[in-house]
């Protein structure tokens, strides 16, 4: 997720019956999210003209001074807490965040149903923006980009453990029964993670920016995703019957 300069140790019991699964499997509804924001920037960028892409961003891309400068609530102003996320700084910032989608959305989307999953994406993206608005809530720059959802994705990884799944004899992001905060929260791995994970954003955030962009990281955005992410993936799971916090 960037924000725009403005505009100028526990394992899965085996199935009955047996069976594999591929290794790698991407579900239809993450195929869609990847496919829109690929087509998007593409034609951002080899479709639209600059004044036109101008026009997008101001329309589609989250800005928080369209709510605290005085102008009137338009359409946009409801949507484009949602449509930033579609939206990209550069095609490295593309390429990053839709691999990083392949490898956590999938087996999240497998468990959820792609229903769950879009409910997800929407209120993940919600969180970042929000987060975004608290924290800078007179920027005039353009917030885009899908990492505020996929850093709720990465939340709702530590809330199962990173346990190995025995069925396919690797590691399975979002394998098994969902923990309760507490217990995740006592797992070495998963506190590793949070801490590498956050060391990481505020890192890449105050230290340097999205290549080939003057675009920033707004890693406080991901903060808000990651959150809602790792306390609200309960509400999503359809997964194996889950324990209460």
């Amino acid at each position: 997720m960037t924000a725009e300069p403005a505009p100028d140790n526990r394992g899965v019991q085996p199935p009955n019956g047996g069976g594999g699964e591929p290794a790698f499997n991407i579900p239809g509804i993450v195929l869609g999210f990847i496919g829109a924001c690929v087509l998007i920037h593409a034609a951002r960028v080899y479709v639209i003209a600059p004044a036109q892409d101008l026009d997008l961003l101001v329309a589609a891309a989250f800005i928080p001074l369209r709510y605290t400068g005085g102008y009137s609530l338009d359409f946009f102003a409801f949507s484009s807490p949602l449509t930033y996320s579609l939206l990209h700084g550069g095609l490295a910032h593309l390429a990053i965040n839709m691999i990083w989608l392949a490898a956590f959305g999938s087996p999240l989307a497998n468990r959820f149903g792609a229903w769950r999953f879009a409910s997800f994406w929407a209120v993940t993206a919600l969180a970042a923006a929000l987060m975004h608005f608290l924290i800078y809530p007179d920027s005039s720059s353009p917030l885009v980009g899908a990492s505020g959802a996929i850093s709720g994705m990465m939340g709702a990884a530590a809330r199962f453990g990173f346990r190995v799944d025995r069925r396919r004899g690797q590691r399975s992001a979002f394998a098994g029964t969902l923990l309760p905060i507490t217990e995740a929260l006592r797992l070495r791995a998963v506190v590793t993670f949070l801490g590498v994970w956050m060391a990481v954003n505020v890192a890449t955030g105050l230290l340097g920016g999205v290549p080939g962009s003057d675009a920033v990281i707004a890693w406080e955005a991901h903060i808000g995703g990651f959150l809602v992410g790792f306390f609200g993936v309960r509400l999503f799971d359809r997964g194996p019957l889950t324990r209460s916090f």
